[in-house]
């Protein structure tokens, strides 16, 4: 019974990843470069908040800080556990009408990436150091010894409890983003594309390695993928890549892709022959028997069997399955004629935003074969003389409009790829790029 159980599992239930994508220390650069201005503003907004009025009258006047900014924000990479945020913020404090003093505080912080109960990435702060040393005041230059955050009014008035708490809120990929990276992203209306994290990110020399598995979804339901003959794992690039990301897709990816395609019924066309049933009477004589008005003549293709995807160096291959029937239509479809058509199509990869473009190249190969004839045998060479050129031209013209959109790549909310560099090697595509902030409009 067991054994039977098993066999009724679904494909798409085995955990194993397709592809995935690893954040190099490049990439964690940038990010903190881009997260300074943010987190500027928001320590600006939590630092200069007025202060809650004090109800003791005999207070002193309380410290007023009018100038927040960021001198050093770094986000490094440390192997095996996580990343370490730094950062040095200048204040300015006016204690005083004719005192002012600039302070700097310092936050160290550790963070990792955890996955959650409901299955979503997470950014957890494991450790957070704050100090806060004077640098300069007009009253005594000598008081720059650091000191804790219970020390003098200043501390008071910095919540540094609430700063550490929100340390992560700093950057600019708070949860909010980490959570848009398993979003489902639409490839036709009618199927969708969702990369679900397998666990929490790895961290090595070479960056963040986070492991992905593809779900496809076709008219809302999750289909079962064809099972991976091989367990995939991300190729490590070289430890000395300039792009801050490098995004990896097995070659099970793009089969699971053209599958779940096909299960949406994508490549199913009917294509218009330049043929009709009086000019195929000329070549096959039992036509005239069979049609006795001149009709136009149709293909209707579907698919027989699932396409498969090859990657071999320099190039992806895919193979299509295709039966076509042919037909004459009055008022209604009559076919004549069945035919297997077995297609090898060179596929161009290419990136846009976060997007990535497949389109077929060129036919490489193509076969037709007789399956079924109501106008007796008909041979291969004339199969190909009457329908091969028509085919040939319209596979690739219906794969290219079933993907003109694209397919989204992962991704978080408000970054887009620049830089982008595909290349194709056996069994997998790597695509090193850069990150780019989008520029916020409105």
């Amino acid at each position: 019974l067991s054994i039977l159980l098993s066999l009724l599992v679904p494909a798409h239930t085995i955990k194993s990843p397709d592809c995935g994508g690893i954040l190099t220390p490049s990439g964690l650069k940038y990010l903190a470069e881009v997260s300074k201005p943010h987190a500027e503003s928001v320590l600006r907004q939590d630092l200069m908040a007025p202060p809650n009025p004090d109800p003791s009258p005999t207070s002193p006047s309380r410290n007023q800080i009018n100038s927040v900014k960021v001198d050093e924000f770094s986000l490094t990479l440390v192997p095996d556990t996580g990343m370490r945020l730094s950062i040095d913020v200048d204040l300015g404090i006016t204690s005083a009408p004719s005192t002012t003093k600039e302070m700097q505080l310092s936050i160290l912080a550790d963070l990792h990436v955890e996955m959650n109960p409901e299955g979503n990435l997470e950014l957890v702060t494991s450790a957070c150091k704050p100090t806060l040393e004077e640098l300069q005041s007009t009253e005594e230059m000598d008081r720059s010894a650091p000191c804790t955050s219970s020390g003098s009014d200043v501390d008071k008035q910095i919540n540094v409890e609430k700063i550490c708490l929100e340390v992560s809120k700093l950057l600019l990929f708070p949860n909010e983003r980490l959570m848009s990276l398993a979003a489902p992203f639409p490839i036709t209306p009618s199927c969708q594309v969702q990369y679900v994290p397998l666990a929490a990110p790895m961290y090595s020399e070479q960056g963040i390695i986070i492991s992905l598995q593809t779900t496809f979804q076709v008219s809302g339901t999750a289909i079962p993928l064809p099972v991976s003959p091989v367990p995939f794992s991300m190729p490590e690039p070289a430890s000395s890549t300039p792009s801050h990301l490098t995004l990896a897709f097995s070659e099970h990816f793009y089969t699971s892709l053209f599958f779940a395609l096909e299960m949406s019924g994508a490549f199913n066309t009917t294509i218009l022959s330049p043929l009709t049933t009086a000019t195929l009477a000329g070549k096959i004589s039992q036509m005239g028997s069979l049609f006795q008005e001149d009709l136009p003549v149709v293909l209707q293709v579907a698919t027989r069997s699932s396409p498969r995807v090859v990657l071999e160096e320099g190039k992806a291959i895919l193979k299509l399955f295709l039966t076509a029937q042919i037909g004459a239509v009055s008022s209604v479809f009559q076919s004549f004629l069945s035919v297997n058509v077995d297609v090898s199509a060179r596929l161009h990869l290419s990136v846009t935003d976060t997007r990535m473009i497949i389109s077929a190249a060129a036919i490489e190969d193509i076969e037709l074969s007789l399956a079924a004839s109501d106008v007796g045998p008909v041979l291969a060479a004339l199969l190909e003389e009457l329908f091969l050129p028509t085919i040939r031209e319209e596979v690739p013209a219906q794969i290219n409009e079933v993907l003109r959109g694209g397919v989204f790549l992962p991704h978080i909310a408000s970054f887009t790829y620049t830089d982008v560099n595909v290349t194709i090697h056996r069994d997998y595509v790597l695509i090193p790029c850069n990150l780019q902030l989008e520029a916020r409009t409105g």
